[in-house]
């Protein structure tokens, strides 16, 4: 059955143009009185994310023009989508300029934002309140992971620093000693990391100090195949490092305190000791030393500066002391002291031979264990 529309008579056009222009007056009244909706009116921004500050779960925090929510602890994981998770993004909060401010100082310079395009020789402010320079044009890579892309950037109008604040062995002679190096393992990861340690290569003489960056990194270059593995390769050994006579057990997994980071940071106990100096929950997020440079490298340094093993001394000890870079080896793995496992040893002592070379020092004596 066919039903016809009802055809309305038209109406003249005086009539509709008044009507149009009355509508329009009408609708901007009622926008002018009506308040903006949520999603018009701009988000304030929580405090701006700090580094160095704890997070608890429901914690908020500002960061690249975001606000953000933890989910649990967490600190030095700049908040991201990624990781291990603990930050959820809230969107977007301020004037959408990036928040968090610029520089401070002589620099005043923008903030980093992750996925923002850089050209080279673009200046930003990291998150850890240090200033970068891009070395290549990049789509916005993490400065203290990208090396390639970033260099470190000095407020005093001195450009790249070159030194790591100070730090005894250069840039360039880090990527000498480690040509082949996992990205993961940053430059400014370890230099970030070290001021959790200050004596570290800061102790005695200008030559002490660079023997003992030497037998660091010849000891952590040992471990990690020129820093190129981050977890231990032998994966049938990680369910094997659980100790469950620990009174906290091991929450994170039983195969979740394998070997990782720079010195293989490994068993639960180690974790929670580590964690516990550090600040860091490593007991629960054991993660952390796999996926964040700093933590990675703060862990090495924190064995190095209070593990004895079987030496009865630390390894930052032997070398300001006198002892040797054999005691290093003995008290981080003995097992390869007094012909347990020779080649590993030496293994260990042609890698500092090589680095002191590198730094322009002798060796010292009492190499081998």
């Amino acid at each position: 059955m066919d039903i016809h529309p009802c055809v309305e008579p038209p109406r003249p056009r005086r009539l509709l143009a008044f009507v149009a222009v009355a509508g329009v007056i009408v609708a901007a009244a009622v926008a002018a009185i009506l308040p903006m909706s949520a999603s018009e009116a701009a988000v304030a921004c929580a405090p701006a994310y700090s580094g160095s500050a704890v997070y608890t779960g429901g914690m908020q925090a500002s960061y690249a023009g975001h606000n953000w929510t933890a989910k649990w602890w967490t600190q030095y994981e700049t908040p991201s989508t990624g990781g291990s998770g603990v930050w959820t993004d809230n969107g977007s909060c301020g004037d959408g300029t990036g928040g968090g401010g610029g520089g401070t100082g002589a620099c005043n310079y923008p903030n980093w934002v992750a996925g923002q395009f850089y050209a080279t020789g673009a200046i930003v402010r990291y998150t850890n309140g240090l200033y970068y320079q891009a070395t290549h044009d990049n789509p916005g890579y993490d400065p203290t992971i990208s090396t390639w892309f970033w260099s470190p950037y000095s407020c005093g109008g001195g450009g790249n620093t070159g030194g790591g604040g100070g730090f005894v062995v250069s840039e360039a002679q880090f990527n000498q000693m480690f040509p082949s190096r996992n990205s993961f393992y940053t430059y400014a990861g370890l230099t970030d990391a070290m001021t959790k340690f200050p004596a570290f290569a800061t102790t005695g003489s200008d030559t002490v100090k660079r023997q003992e960056a030497a037998a660091f990194l010849a000891n952590v270059s040992h471990e990690t195949g020129g820093l190129v593995y981050i977890d231990e390769i032998n994966t049938a050994n990680w369910p094997t490092y659980c100790d469950w006579s620990q009174p906290y057990g091991c929450p994170a997994g039983q195969s979740a305190y394998h070997g990782r980071g720079p010195i293989q940071l490994s068993w639960n106990f180690n974790y929670k000791a580590a964690g516990d100096a550090l600040g860091v929950d490593l007991l629960n997020h054991p993660d952390l030393v796999g996926t964040n440079s700093s933590i990675s490298w703060q862990t090495g340094l924190w064995y190095w500066m209070t593990g004895t093993g079987a030496a009865g001394t630390t390894s930052h000890n032997a070398m300001v002391n006198g002892q040797g870079f054999g005691t290093t080896i003995r008290a981080i793995n003995s097992i390869e002291c007094n012909g347990g496992n020779p080649a590993q040893m030496q293994s260990r002592v042609n890698l500092y031979n090589q680095f002191v070379g590198i730094l322009g020092v002798p060796a010292g004596g009492n190499l081998t264990c």
